[in-house]
């Protein structure tokens, strides 16, 4: 199971094929950091997934049923799973930027993120000054366009996306000039 940080997370239903009797499914969570208790009986219910460092959180789960059925118990082989939940997407605050006019201009994006993938999406309320809004692993370089005779300002605001065990997972935005 993978959620991102601050969804609620699915039920997650333990089965058995055994038809006759009762079964009781004893679960213990290696971490509780991750939102949910360090033990518990039954299903796993919903829970808020929290996650505020920079790297996935990892849970190991073991279930173990215990199975009755005329007056008999018995405890069945333990199984195990993981839950992971991702991060937010994180962007450092950039700097703000200035550029001469027909001068390459390259504005490069970092994250505290050290595992998985962050990708950026942005937007630019001057695209006149030769960046267009856009999406991907970096602000690409462009040619600083201004002919003009003052300063033109363009305000982009940065959006960061952490991708890790096939799920995206959006931040916080950012905003420069």
């Amino acid at each position: 199971q993978v959620f991102c940080n601050g969804t609620n997370t699915s039920v997650i239903n333990f089965t058995t094929e055994n038809t006759l009797g009762s079964t009781i499914y004893n679960w213990t969570n290696s971490n509780p950091s991750i939102g949910l208790l360090g033990s518990g009986s039954g299903s796993i219910q919903s829970f808020s997934a929290i996650n505020n460092g920079p790297i996935p959180l990892v849970a190991t789960i073991v279930v173990t049923p215990t199975y009755t059925y005329a007056g008999v118990t018995c405890t069945g082989d333990p199984k195990t799973f993981t839950i992971t939940i991702n991060p937010s997407g994180v962007v450092d605050q950039p700097d703000p930027q200035v550029f001469c006019n027909e001068s390459m201009a390259t504005i490069n994006l970092t994250t505290t993120s050290s595992v998985g993938v962050t990708s950026y999406s942005w937007t630019n309320t001057a695209p006149s000054i030769g960046l267009q809004s856009g999406a991907g692993s970096n602000i690409p370089t462009f040619m600083a366009d201004n002919p003009g005779n003052s300063p033109v300002v363009g305000t982009i605001v940065v959006t960061p996306t952490f991708t890790y065990a096939g799920l995206s997972c959006v931040g916080i935005s950012k905003t420069f000039t």
